[in-house]
């Protein structure tokens, strides 16, 4: 480690500091996922109101992702230009209009609100496990941990009370999506006090003078992020459709939905937590697979009667793999510019993956006519995530100390 790297983050010098540090940081990940949660239980409704077709509906959730794959490596560039904290600080500027954005009524707004909220997710996405790294070194675990569980506590939220908003409260879709600028403007406010450590030594990014694109463990960290992510956009988008195929009913398939997501908020607190204690982390790997091979075998089966403890095998590995995915990249590099450039890389690669997973899932069902075919392609995924994270598990930095 360098002189610069051994001077202390003076925002976690007293405790009202790493108080506030550590809402903004909880605040700020829970922006991260309910804007696009909210959407897919609604989009029909929405649909329907623009006269959209079924491509173009499908595009809300799109293009948040390709937002991630491109804006992903910009993000450590952008903040060393900037500095970590004032770029999140505009990122939950450019959040708050992309979600006002999608509250005006018409079409245009509604598609340019969703861009400009999934680049300011994808900055965050990528200097959140940098920043964590370089404010709480001892506590990476716990942090990862907290600021995953609110991620997708919120995520869930936001999945559950569209619905709601929208037709039980009459308040009607736009409102449904447009509340959760709440969310954003208390993350503005709980933001402002970094800003003044921004320049101070210590906090600012430099560029690591060896590229992570040409190294294998970067890779095999990437290729684990772009698996998992697929995965889960994947549950989110079809599972309600392959149990109700199995004979489940509409709202029964959307509870047992739900379910998955609120299985993974203890595995997406806890993991972290166990991963930070050892030094490497293939056992946590194969655990997590294991749970996500047997829901795809559960699933196959058909036995309607077993599937809430089929979901929530798949739960718990949704949960456990983000936040696991999260982890590497603190765990494989040295400091916080290694930790946001990884970042990047990975997020890059994995929402490519995720954007095209759930739509060829479902062009192999067009094609087949089954479900089967489709769920054994991801049961190979499973095997291939296995072997990409017994690498990104394993001991070892993905560049020299430096």
């Amino acid at each position: 480690m360098n002189a610069k790297e051994k001077i202390p983050d003076s925002r976690v010098s007293s405790r009202v500091g790493i108080i506030v540090l550590i809402l903004g940081i909880v605040f700020a990940a829970a922006n991260l996922r309910a804007p696009i949660t909210s959407v897919g239980p609604i989009i029909e409704t929405i649909r329907q109101d623009m006269g959209l077709s079924n491509t173009l509906a499908g595009m809300l959730t799109t293009i948040p992702l390709l937002a991630f794959a491109t804006i992903s490596p910009l993000a450590p560039i952008i903040a060393r230009r900037f500095g970590l904290e004032y770029t999140i600080f505009g990122a939950m500027f450019l959040l708050a209009a992309g979600i006002f954005l999608r509250y005006v009524p018409y079409l245009y707004a509604l598609f340019l609100g969703t861009a400009l909220l999934g680049i300011a997710i994808a900055v965050c996405n990528v200097l959140l496990p940098g920043l964590v790294k370089q404010a709480f070194p001892e506590k990476v675990g716990l942090m990862t941990g907290t600021y995953s569980l609110s991620m997708n506590l919120w995520a869930a939220i936001a999945s559950g009370v569209s619905i709601p908003i929208t037709q039980g409260l009459g308040l009607g879709w736009r409102t449904a999506l447009v509340c959760w600028i709440l969310l954003s403007i208390m993350s503005i406010f709980l933001w402002i006090p970094q800003l003044r450590v921004s320049n101070q030594p210590g906090i600012s990014i430099k560029r690591s003078g060896t590229s992570l694109w040409h190294s294998a463990l970067a890779w095999k960290v990437a290729l684990f992020m772009g698996l998992q992510s697929t995965v889960f956009y994947t549950v989110v988008t079809w599972l309600p459709s392959i149990l109700h195929s199995q004979g489940i009913s509409h709202s029964t398939a959307g509870w047992l939905l739900s379910l998955t997501q609120f299985v993974s908020l203890p595995a997406t607190f806890i993991v972290p937590i166990l991963a930070a204690r050892s030094s490497g982390q293939r056992g946590l790997v194969g655990f997590i697979v294991c749970c996500l091979i047997l829901g795809y075998i559960g699933l196959l089966s058909g036995i309607t009667w077993l599937a809430p403890l089929f979901v929530i095998f798949i739960g718990i590995f949704l949960g456990a793999a983000f936040s696991l995915a999260t982890m590497f990249f603190v765990l494989r590099t040295h400091n916080a510019q290694q930790a946001a450039e990884l970042s990047g890389m990975a997020q890059s690669v994995g929402y490519l993956l995720a954007a095209a997973g759930p739509a060829l899932f479902g062009f192999i069902h067009d094609m087949t006519h089954s479900w089967t075919i489709p769920i054994l392609i991801l049961t190979v995924g499973g095997v291939l995530l296995f072997i990409v994270g017994m690498g990104a598990g394993s001991d070892k930095y993905v560049t020299p100390k430096s």
